[in-house]
């Protein structure tokens, strides 16, 4: 039986990090979590998540910089960002990015659902 789709939450703040991953494994998806970009770049879970969710702004590295990141080196691991300042000039760099969602804090469970689904459709179809 294979093992279900890693997601990746990035997140400074802890209660969101522990929300994320209990709606996350009440999908039937294994998470793994980390209080900064810096922290998953450096992992050995880097290249094991199939999605990652991570917060725009982070002391240190900012999500927008791990997506940049990321994407220059290659990886095209899906991206989904969660604010609490929700601001249309990053919502609009991310997304011609490739983001596959940018929600505000609090954000609604089914819209993340929808997010996480359009994520791994298209990363199944990237393989």
């Amino acid at each position: 039986m294979p093992l279900p789709p890693m997601i990746t939450i990035i997140d400074d703040d802890e209660s969101v990090r522990l929300a994320t991953e209990s709606l996350v494994r009440s999908l039937g998806y294994g998470t793994t979590s980390f209080a900064s970009a810096e922290a998953f770049l450096h992992s050995a879970q880097r290249g094991h998540t199939a999605c990652v969710i991570t917060d725009v702004q982070m002391p240190g590295m900012s999500g927008v910089e791990l997506q940049a990141q990321l994407k220059a080196a290659g990886d095209t691991t899906p991206l989904i960002f969660i604010t609490a300042f929700p601001e249309e000039r990053i919502r609009r760099q991310v997304d011609a990015a490739g983001a596959f969602g940018f929600l505000a804090k609090p954000f609604d469970g089914n819209a993340m659902v929808a997010c996480i689904d359009r994520a791994l459709e298209a990363a199944s179809a990237a393989r």
